[in-house]
């Protein structure tokens, strides 16, 4: 095979690599041991690989599917279908405590909410504490969790506490680096100029669509992608035990537009180059004997942002609508019998208007949350909390650290599940029970357990759903109410600011794959990812 320029600058990075290993990094893995490469595209379903494979968007994936002995394997993602949840299963083999991107725990007496440093590595360490993650001694790219890598690149656990030997290896790659800042700025020139050809041919076109997605695929489709997949190709030379990339081009794409939405499907075939240029370098080393595969943590359903129906977000219309407003009181010795909802959103309706500091209090809330000492899509009233974490929200009692069932929630709050499940915008109400979980669709109470109506009664996998339903609804952290978005009247809704929206219980978020080896011995079918765990730890004990 020909070498291409980024090999050569791999090369010469070989040649500094030994150089600084013999001072601080010790010798160079030997030869012999297995060793596995995971490519994870993120937020990509099974149904939508399937269609890119079928127009052409991933012709090297194909190839290594039709020439080259690799097979795909169907799997189940479980519930919540989210990066997060999927990683932890996967890297721990354990049953995660996380129903959403961004939610309360009652025990902690704060949220968890990814993207702030800290949270990912607090629940790395609490709830994967003692187990040996797959990663160990290897390396993880663009991850929730570390799983036990030694080196990390961009991962919300080690956001805040990079490790030594990371710096030190991140200093080892500064002709990685530098070629990367080469690289990637010739082709965000090149990115830059398409796009004043397009705004010359189109300007109406391209001033409607903004800039904001060119901004995107320049910021993760060519200087991330670049980096992760330049780094990745080092360490394969290197011989690193166990290594774990995510690409997030798609599901970065897919959130803003849709995950069908042309952008985001074009993004594939990036994807698919990087993946190419990886399986060349596993080539070149042979005999540090890598298995590769390629595979996702969930899909993405098509919504309708919540904000667009209500002109406010969830959290926002829970409070001041069933919580805040004169009339809705919770039970109490003064009030034994409690008062009605109806009244409290009538009176809220009927705008007898709060005052203006109340007004003004709520502009700040609304647009300078972090202002506010609060985080992103999250308000609270009065000892409740509510949460919107994509198409699915948590309502929260705080009074009390366990979770709360619904005999509770109807002698407190008379009314206020049925009542939530009919507004606009809700597609069901989960809430535990003493008879187990209760699904609420606009006003209508269905036993999951026992009744064959309901949201998933046409379902041939109706079965599988109300297990990962029952497993969500088993988590300490979720919800006193959970709500999901699908299947409302006004179609799929996410509740916050995004057209591909992926949590909940729909075969397009639920169904992905692993592509791997026909030769490797994956369990099969794959109804849950901490199934994964077995397999890929099997590795690091060989």
């Amino acid at each position: 095979m020909r070498m291409s320029l980024d090999e050569l600058v791999l090369l010469l990075q070989r040649l500094l690599d030994r150089a600084i290993r013999r001072l601080r990094l010790g010798h160079a893995p030997a030869a012999g041991g297995r060793r596995f490469l995971i490519v994870q595209i993120d937020g990509l379903s099974r149904a939508v690989l399937e269609q890119g494979l079928a127009e052409g968007r991933m012709p090297f994936l194909r190839r290594l599917l039709t020439r080259h002995g690799y097979r795909v394997e169907p799997m189940a993602v479980g519930l919540p279908s989210s990066t997060p949840a999927f990683q932890l299963s996967a890297m721990y083999g354990v049953r995660p405590d996380i129903p959403g991107f961004h939610y309360h725990d009652k025990r902690r007496r704060s949220d968890v909410y990814f993207p702030r440093g800290g949270d990912a590595a607090w629940v790395e360490q609490t709830q994967a504490a003692g187990r040996r993650g797959i990663l160990d001694g290897g390396s993880a790219y663009g991850c929730v969790f570390t799983g036990g890598a030694l080196n990390n690149l961009w991962s919300f656990a080690m956001l805040k506490r990079p490790s030594a030997s990371g710096v030190l290896r991140a200093f080892s790659a500064i002709v990685v680096l530098a070629w990367v800042v080469v690289k990637a700025t010739a082709l965000t020139l090149g990115e830059l100029g398409r796009a004043v050809l397009r705004l010359v041919a189109d300007p109406v076109g391209e001033t409607r669509r903004g800039w904001k997605w060119l901004a995107i695929k320049i910021g993760v489709s060519v200087w991330v992608r670049q980096l992760f997949t330049l780094a990745v190709a080092r360490d394969v030379y290197a011989g690193v035990p166990a290594i774990y990339v995510n690409y997030l081009d798609y599901d970065v794409l897919a959130h803003a537009y849709g995950p069908r939405h042309r952008r985001a499907l074009r993004s594939l075939r990036r994807v698919d180059r990087s993946i190419r240029q990886l399986w060349r370098t596993m080539r070149r080393v042979s005999e540090h004997r890598y298995d590769l595969y390629v595979l996702s943590d969930h899909g993405q359903l098509h919504c309708i942002p919540y904000v667009q129906l209500q002109g406010r977000g969830l959290e926002r219309v829970l409070i001041e609508d069933f919580f805040a407003p004169a009339g809705a009181q919770v039970v109490s010795p003064e009030v034994p019998h409690g008062r009605r909802l109806a009244r409290g959103i009538k009176a809220t309706r009927s705008h007898r208007a709060p005052g203006m500091w109340q007004r003004f209090v709520n502009y700040l809330e609304q647009d300078f949350p972090r202002l506010m000492g609060e985080l992103p899509e999250a308000r609270e009233h009065d000892g409740v909390r509510v949460i919107g974490a994509g198409p699915n929200a948590f309502v929260y009692f705080l009074e009390a650290p366990e979770g709360l069932g619904l005999e509770w929630i109807d002698q407190r709050w008379p009314g206020l599940a049925d009542e939530i499940s009919r507004s606009r915008g809700i597609g069901f109400v989960l809430v535990r029970s003493a008879v187990g979980t209760i699904c609420i669709v606009r006003g209508k109470r269905y036993r999951l357990d026992r009744d064959e109506a309901g949201p998933f009664a046409a379902r041939s996998d109706r079965a599988v759903v109300l297990a990962y339903i029952r497993d969500l609804m088993a988590m300490a952290s979720a919800g006193d109410l959970v709500i999901y978005g699908h299947d409302a009247p006004d179609g799929n809704v996410s509740y916050v600011a995004e057209i591909g929206a992926h949590a909940g219980p729909s075969g397009d978020e639920l169904y992905t794959f692993v592509v791997c080896g026909r030769d490797v011995g994956l369990p099969t079918p794959i109804a849950h990812p901490v199934e994964l765990y077995p397999h890929f730890i099997g590795y690091r004990a060989a």
